[in-house]
């Protein structure tokens, strides 16, 4: 904007002369050089400060239409350059408008009083009632959120995080809002003490009130036809749509929540995709996944999940009102018309089918099956492994992020086999072997945490929970070696010796981010004694351990190696070496084959019901392939089946390396 100045006496003649009035002439400022031909209808109150009008907008369909001032109410207003606003009903108080926005048929957009754009509203997540309110903010991460959340048993940390979240917000607090550069704003209602980022679009929407859309050139937001928003924040990339509804929501980076589709009291974090149905007071960790019309989410923790149609849970039992909460864990499912009473804790990558009312903990049996039989829950452990499902579900999420802002809020780690999974199968292979030896292995059925297990499920998830602990062990021993010519054992050993010295330890999933608790016992209690004081630090935290991710899962890998096996790495032989290479080659093409078997029922007759609909069973496999393509040219398939040969090759290569030093 260049430097402003009053406006001329011949100049405020033709103002008037374009129906424009003005309460103090002496208020109104305006650039050296002046576009008056482009201000015409406008009404100017308290102090305006306008840019220039020298650029057009191409509109779709070809209209073209200058920058300028029409029919509008200006009060205490600052305009940025090539700014076009027009039929503006009511009128626009307080903002400060950016370079080349469009703003066209609006009720009103104004802030009143000192506003915090949404920023420390109090979301009452997982309880109803309260007790675990999260206080939001414009870069609330998922593992903050988590921790404010769920660490109520330290309440000087709470105390001290909610300090931070305060002064942030008293420092952005402002009775003057913002709308950013190249923004657009047409065809709405009421906005009110909202501030906007650059390149957002808000386009039909109904009411916006005491928000932040943080917009960005790299990750625009764009809020639709008929949004009802109240006590907000909407991150970077987001999409607000078809009359979707939040209230006291914060609504993370990429996210979209469209298709009347309405939440109030929730967190939904990064790529998150909500329509048609509804959440309340939820924790949507990142991927977390609802888009039919019958699904309720409530009081729930959720992150990677995929939400049939018609899933439900229950938070009340109608006693002493919606207190309950349940937990859901990474990677997990839940089929059509499934319902969970809360409170329950579901265990990481499974799927939960049918009804279940009977608060079943399984969190330390992961990649599980949850059946209702009878009005009963059955689990059948460490299934989820050999399903092909659960492996295109890890495939896809990387694909799937859809962020393009440089400043990530969430760090996300994506690995199916992490130390948090592997030590919970280490888990589950204890409790199923102790019920083994506390029943008998030769017992039909087995109760655990208020479910039911077959003898043959858990005779086959020793199995199955065996290779894939053999497959995450391998994976990280080989990787340690890869591309190193040895001469000597004492190379390997130095090169297998761990560089962080944590790591060891239980495993944390901090909505996304996989962490030990180690490092970040040490940034809670930092956090407690006031030697971390600053959001910024805290994020910047997050950040560090998420880079150093598998430096500290090697730590924990090496601990874990030497206690499985037996071995000690920093003596271990050349063919010891070899001999646990062999088991991961034996573990990862079992594994493998048990998905392309997986794989293949989605080809088997059964699937090809209602293909060829009207021709001989040679037209139903050819319509079947037509429409899905053959089962060996399935591109999964393809993948699975060069996965075994590139395993196999990668174990190969190192016992080649390895086999002078035996």
């Amino acid at each position: 904007m260049d430097h402003l100045r009053n406006l001329r006496p011949d100049e405020i003649a033709t103002l008037r002369s374009q129906a424009c009035r003005a309460d103090d002439w002496n208020q109104v400022w305006v650039p050296e050089v002046f576009d008056i031909e482009y201000v015409n209808h406008v009404r100017f109150s308290g102090v305006v400060k306008l840019g220039a009008f020298r650029k057009v907008f191409t509109l779709p369909g070809g209209l073209v239409k200058h920058s300028g001032l029409r029919h509008v109410t200006l009060h205490n207003c600052t305009l940025g350059d090539n700014v076009l606003i027009e039929n503006v009903q009511n009128y626009i108080a307080n903002y400060r408008i950016g370079d080349d926005c469009f703003i066209q048929n609006i009720n009103v957009m104004l802030v009143e009083g000192k506003a915090t754009f949404g920023n420390n509203v109090e979301v009452s997540v997982l309880n109803e009632t309260g007790g675990r309110e999260v206080p939001i903010y414009d870069g609330l991460s998922a593992s903050l959120a988590y921790i404010i959340a769920l660490y109520r048993h330290r309440p000087a940390l709470i105390e001290r995080l909610r300090d931070m979240i305060t002064a942030y917000t008293e420092g952005i607090a402002s009775t003057e809002g913002t709308v950013g550069d190249k923004v657009k704003i047409v065809n709405t209602g009421t906005i009110r003490n909202v501030k906007i980022g650059d390149y957002a679009t808000i386009e039909n929407s109904a009411r916006l009130e005491n928000g932040s859309v943080n917009s960005k050139r790299e990750a625009p937001v764009f809020i639709g036809d008929s949004v009802i928003a109240q006590d907000f924040i909407v991150s970077s990339g987001a999409k607000i749509a078809d009359a979707a509804k939040i209230i006291r929501c914060f609504i993370g980076q990429a996210c979209q929540v469209t298709h009347n589709f309405s939440a109030h009291d929730s967190l939904l974090f990064s790529n998150c995709a909500f329509e048609n149905g509804e959440a309340c007071a939820i924790f949507a960790g990142p991927f977390t996944v609802s888009m039919h019309k019958s699904s309720l989410l409530i009081a729930g923790m959720y992150s990677f999940l995929n939400a049939g149609s018609g899933s439900n849970q229950s938070n009340h039992m109608y006693k002493l009102g919606p207190i309950h909460q349940g937990i859901v864990e990474r990677g997990s499912k839940t089929t059509s018309d499934s319902y969970i009473l809360w409170p329950a804790r579901i265990g990481a990558f499974s799927l939960v089918m049918g009804r279940h009312h009977h608060h079943s903990d399984t969190s330390d049996i992961p990649f599980s099956y949850l059946i209702e039989k009878d009005d009963e829950t059955y689990l059948v452990p460490g299934i989820n492994l050999r399903s092909v499902g659960t492996i295109r579900d890890a495939q896809k999420w990387p694909k799937r992020d859809k962020r393009t802002d440089p400043d990530r809020l969430d760090m996300i780690n994506y690995n199916l086999l992490s130390p948090y999974t592997i030590q919970k199968m280490l888990k589950a292979v204890d409790i199923l072997k102790n019920l083994q030896a506390l029943v008998g292995e030769t017992s039909e059925i087995y109760y655990y945490q208020n479910t039911r297990i077959k003898g043959s499920s858990l005779r086959n998830a020793l199995n199955f929970y065996g290779m894939a602990i053999n497959k995450f062990f391998g994976n990280s021993l080989i990787k340690r070696l890869e591309g190193t010519t040895y001469c000597s054992m004492e190379e390997v050993w130095e090169q297998l010796r761990p560089t962080e010295s944590k790591g060891s330890g239980e495993w944390l999933d901090l909505a996304g981010l996989i962490l030990p608790r180690e490092p970040l016992e040490a940034l809670l209690q930092d956090i407690e004694q006031g030697e971390i004081a600053s959001l910024e630090d805290v994020e910047c935290f997050f950040r560090l351990v998420h880079g150093r991710y598998y430096s500290l899962e090697w730590t924990w890998a090496y601990e874990m190696i030497e206690r499985y096996y037996g071995v000690d790495l920093r003596s271990i032989s050349a063919a010891e070496i070899i001999e646990l290479v062999r088991r991961w080659q034996e573990c990862v093409i079992r594994l493998d084959e048990m998905l392309y078997e997986d794989a293949r029922k989605e080809f088997s007759l059964t699937s090809m019901i209602g293909f060829g609909v009207d021709g001989s069973n040679k037209e139903k496999q050819q319509d079947f392939e037509g429409v899905r393509g053959d089962f060996v040219n399935n591109p999964f398939v393809i993948a699975v089946q060069e996965h075994i040969v590139n395993k196999r090759a990668l174990g190969d290569e190192l016992i080649e390396r390895l086999k002078p030093l035996v």
